[in-house]
């Protein structure tokens, strides 16, 4: 007697159920809680999770203006995603060259150093106008030029503090949308707070980060 094969029918549900259990796979893997808006003009970066701003930092995108011509040294505008995620563990002010490592810690405006530091978040670009973000290797990353933070200064990538980089990085999963803009961000309770002064904006940071972690 020879073995009863599936109907049509259910060939379909069972494509269907794979399909379905694929795409709920490939959901997990991406980070879709967290978006990164940075405005150009501000100088600033801001986290947003489930929609509710939980961060702000100060941070320099490129000296040399914006745009995505392999290069130019420019920041790339638009919608991008984290690719990948690089210095797991690393000290702050860890050296890398080539996304690897060095072993050498770099001080905080050491005179004469300008490398990448602590952290990377490598930024793949989703529209034509920033297709060429990832093999111009654009990143988030710590600097040493704290010092410059706040104003443009950097070759193309978005530069942070060794110890916002580490947070952001922590925050973020491979996938999260990033969002390079040429308009300012919203002013938010965390916008006033950081008007208001640094302690303030400490506070309701953390606030912001307990209400986060309650929810998960």
């Amino acid at each position: 007697m020879s073995p009863s094969r599936p109907t049509p029918q259910a060939t379909r549900v069972c494509i269907l159920l794979m399909l379905t259990l694929w795409l709920g796979a490939c959901a997990k893997e991406k980070d879709l809680t967290h978006v990164v808006r940075i405005s150009v003009p501000q100088q600033r970066l801001a986290v947003y999770d489930l929609g509710h701003e939980v961060a702000r930092y100060t941070i320099s995108t490129s000296k040399f203006g914006v745009g995505d011509v392999p290069g130019s040294n420019c920041t790339p505008l638009g919608a991008l995603e984290v690719a990948q995620k690089i210095g797991t563990g690393a000290p702050l002010g860890m050296k890398f060259k080539s996304r690897c490592p060095t072993g050498e810690i770099v001080k905080v405006n050491a005179p004469g150093r300008d490398p990448v530091v602590t952290r990377i978040l490598w930024l793949r670009g989703l529209e034509p106008r920033n297709a060429n973000a990832f093999n111009r290797m654009i990143y988030i990353h710590g600097t040493p030029e704290e010092c410059r933070l706040g104003t443009p200064s950097s070759f193309g990538c978005i530069r942070m503090r060794s110890k916002d980089v580490v947070t952001l990085y922590d925050q973020l999963g491979k996938g999260a949308r990033v969002e390079i803009l040429t308009t300012a961000l919203p002013k938010t309770k965390l916008f006033k707070a950081l008007e208001n002064g640094p302690a303030d904006a400490a506070n309701l940071t953390a606030q912001a980060r307990l209400t986060t972690e309650s929810r998960n």
